[in-house]
C-alpha cells in the first residue's frame, strides 16, 4: 500500500488517522511539529504527505513551502480552514488537494488515490518526443535538444499533459483541473506563474515562444518549433551557349 506521512498537531485526530490508515494496510508515520514532519518526510522519504495548517511551531503554509524546497512527495491539505484565501494559498503553495475537517477515512482514501494516480507516470507511453523535446513519464526525466532540463513537479505535470496532446489547445480550465484539481478554476494565474518558468527553462519567452504558444483567452498549445524558411537559392549563373541563355554575340539574338 502507501507509505503516509501525518503530520497533525491534534493528538485525537493523529492517533485516529494513524490507526485508520494503518487498518486499511498503509504505513504511517506521524509527527505534531512542523520541523518534525520535515525532518521525516526527508529521512522516510514517504509516498504522500497528509499535513494540517495549524501546527504549534510553523505555519502549515510555511511547512508545504519548505518541504517543496526539497521534495516532490504529494501532499494533502488537511484543515478546518474553510476559506477560499487557506485554499488558494495551499495550493499555489503546492498542495496537490486538500479535505476539510471534519472527513470520513473513506473521503480521505479516495482523494489519496486521485492525487497518487495524478502524480504517478501515465501508463502506454514510454516517451514523448516534440521536435528536439523529449518528455520521459516514468522516468519524468526532460531533454531540449539533448541537454537535461530540470523542471520542478508541477512544471513537469504540466509539460507532461501539454505533451500527451500535443498539437491540441489546452485549456487553462483542463490544467487547473487536471494538474492542480482545481474543477471550478479561479487559479488562473497561478497556470500563467509556471507556464513562465516553463518557458524560461526552455531557452524561450511568451513574446518569442517555441514550444509553448498561448492561445489569448483559450490556453496553451505545445507544438515543434517551425523550421526556418530555407534562403532563396541564388540565381544560377548563365553561360553563353547553354540552353535558355542569352548569348549577346549571337546573330540569331538580333
Amino acid at each position: 500500500m502507501t507509505h503516509v506521512l501525518v503530520i497533525e498537531d491534534d493528538a485525537a485526530i493523529r492517533t485516529s488517522l494513524v490507526r485508520a490508515l494503518g487498518d486499511r494496510g498503509h504505513t504511517v508515520s506521524s509527527a505534531h511539529r512542523g520541523l518534525d514532519g520535515l525532518q521525516h518526510a526527508v529521512d522516510d522519504r514517504p509516498e504522500l504527505v497528509l499535513l494540517d495548517l495549524g501546527l504549534p511551531d510553523l505555519d502549515g503554509h510555511t511547512v508545504l513551502s519548505m518541504l517543496r524546497a526539497v521534495r516532490d512527495t504529494p501532499v494533502i491539505v488537511v484543515t478546518a480552514r474553510d476559506d477560499d484565501a487557506s485554499v488558494v494559498r495551499a495550493l499555489d503553495s503546492g498542495a496537490d488537494d486538500y479535505v476539510f475537517k471534519p472527513f470520513t477515512v473513506d473521503q480521505l482514501e479516495a482523494r489519496m488515490r486521485a492525487v497518487l494516480r495524478r502524480t504517478s507516470a501515465p501508463h502506454g507511453e514510454d516517451r514523448f518526443v516534440v521536435g528536439g523535446l523529449v518528455v520521459h513519464p516514468t522516468s519524468r526525466e526532460v531533454t531540449l535538444d539533448g541537454v537535461p532540463v530540470e523542471l520542478s513537479r508541477r512544471e513537469f505535470d504540466l509539460l507532461l499533459l501539454l505533451a500527451s496532446r500535443v498539437g491540441e489547445v489546452v485549456t487553462k480550465r483542463e490544467i487547473l483541473a487536471q494538474v492542480w484539481q482545481q474543477v471550478y478554476g479561479g487559479g488562473e494565474r497561478t497556470v500563467d506563474v509556471h507556464l513562465s518558468w516553463l518557458r524560461r527553462k526552455l531557452g524561450e519567452s511568451a513574446a518569442h515562444p517555441r514550444y509553448l504558444h498561448s492561445v489569448r483567452g483559450v490556453g496553451v498549445r505545445l507544438s515543434a518549433p517551425e523550421a526556418p524558411d530555407a534562403p532563396d537559392a541564388p540565381e544560377a549563373p548563365r553561360v553563353p551557349g547553354a540552353a535558355g541563355a542569352t548569348d549577346p554575340t549571337d546573330p540569331t539574338d538580333a
